[in-house]
């Protein structure tokens, strides 16, 4: 479900972009410090925003080294890491864990099955440390089952369990920025999980599978990319609003580009490739 939060680099400038560049980077390497080279692989841009933003509202200071890893052999990688990179890296593991589960109940996918057995320590670990974390993703997970059970045709409420659970994993320390780290968690997993419906709407559709946008389809007056554009245009409007109101000086340029245009590359990815392919059908039909 995750991988929709990102940067655009396009419009951004060298310096920030290396500067994120190296929170990834530092990301990665305390997962591998964690988790082994096993944990590298649960590695996401979603949750490098989160050690963004937390640094940026903490004002952390961060450990710099350099590094060459196996995927850039020719060029050393600059490593910034602080102690939301060690927060972060524990709630990659809580998600990725279960998204692994998930995909076993689903798919039958024994490899998923292995490899979240192999990650049964790391988790165990981060039990004891974030329980409230812990227990929001268990939740999440225990929640979703039951209302695709039910065949649930609220969008918003099926949207909000992401919310909900992003919301927590947000809230780092429970102290004054709480609340609104809370609140801009619980509008970014609500654009998350509708906008990972709208990609695959489609397939879902094909298949059967469960999907909320279909039900909301059938009530709304608008074409389906109207409707998600409204749906995630305003889901984005409410985390702009809550990032605005938290004292961030450091590192908001980068923020700003993730809130304000990075996170609609994948849905001007999709609309590029639904154009192509009706192009292409055009074509097929002249001839």
């Amino acid at each position: 479900m995750f991988g929709y939060i990102n940067i655009n680099q396009k419009i951004m400038t060298e310096e920030n972009r290396k500067a994120y560049q190296a929170y990834y980077c530092g990301l990665c390497q305390r997962l591998k410090s964690n988790c082994g080279a096993k944990g590298q692989m649960l590695l996401n841009y979603d949750m490098t925003f989160l050690i963004v933003l937390l640094t940026g509202l903490y004002e952390l200071t961060n450990e710099s080294s350099e590094i060459t890893c196996a995927l850039h052999p020719t060029r050393k990688r600059q490593v910034w890491i602080n102690e939301a990179t060690d927060y972060a890296a524990d709630m990659n593991l809580i998600v990725a864990y279960h998204n692994l589960i998930d995909d076993w109940k689903d798919e039958k996918a024994y490899t998923k099955k292995a490899f979240a057995k192999m990650l049964d320590k790391d988790y165990a670990r981060v039990i004891e440390k974030y329980p409230r974390q812990v227990h929001a993703v268990e939740e999440f997970m225990r929640k979703t089952d039951e209302v695709e059970a039910r065949g649930e045709t609220n969008l918003d409420v099926v949207a909000g369990l992401t919310g909900e659970m992003l919301g927590e994993i947000f809230c780092w320390r429970e102290d004054e920025w709480q609340e609104e780290l809370r609140t801009l968690g619980f509008y970014m997993g609500k654009f998350i999980y509708i906008m990972d419906a709208y990609e695959d709407y489609d397939e879902d559709r094909r298949k059967k599978e469960y999907n909320p946008l279909v039900y909301a389809m059938r009530e709304s007056a608008d074409d389906m990319d109207t409707l998600c554009r409204l749906l995630l245009t305003s889901m984005m409007s409410e985390c702009a609003k809550s990032f605005e109101r938290l004292p961030i000086l450091l590192h908001a340029d980068i923020l700003r580009n993730v809130l304000y245009s990075g996170v609609w590359s994948k849905y001007e990815y999709l609309q590029l490739k639904k154009r192509k392919a009706e192009e292409k059908n055009k074509k097929k039909a002249r001839k």
